[in-house]
């Protein structure tokens, strides 16, 4: 049996990288919704947090490569973000992040259509409350399903 601490890291630290990985893991330690919740979206917006920081300093390194490789700029997925971004808005992106994309991947992609860090910030944390009640209601809703 892990200790409280190491559950609790676990859970938050899945959440930095794979935001599904935090209910998943917090269920199957048997921690309750009320924590589980906290840590996954904790976990996301950290992730974000760091990430649309160093955002900028990572799109310029990005173009320089591109530039340097002669790389096409669009590819078929980045067309489909555009899309979605043109479509949806902040909101589309922030509300796809955290089941299709990674916390990491939805904040980079913000960051590179030029979203501002505080709307990057403010859709994020709606979207990881909305994502991480459901997610976690629903794996603990399984969890019991599969143990009894």
């Amino acid at each position: 049996m892990l200790p409280y601490a190491a559950k609790w890291a676990s859970v938050f630290l899945l959440s930095t990288v794979k935001f599904l990985g935090g209910p998943l893991a917090g269920s199957s330690m048997g921690l309750s919704f009320a924590p589980t919740m906290a840590l996954t979206v904790a976990g996301m917006m950290t992730s974000v947090f760091v990430f649309s920081g160093v955002g900028r300093a990572w799109v310029r390194h990005r173009q320089r490569q591109r530039r340097l490789r002669r790389a096409p700029i669009f590819s078929k997925r980045s067309r489909n973000i555009i899309k979605v971004f043109r479509r949806f808005g902040m909101g589309g992106i922030a509300f796809l992040t955290p089941i299709l994309l990674s916390p990491i991947g939805g904040t980079v992609i913000a960051t590179l259509l030029g979203v501002p860090r505080q709307r990057i910030m403010l859709h994020m944390l709606w979207s990881a409350v909305l994502w991480g009640g459901i997610l976690t209601l629903a794996s603990d809703r399984i969890g019991h399903l599969l143990h009894h």
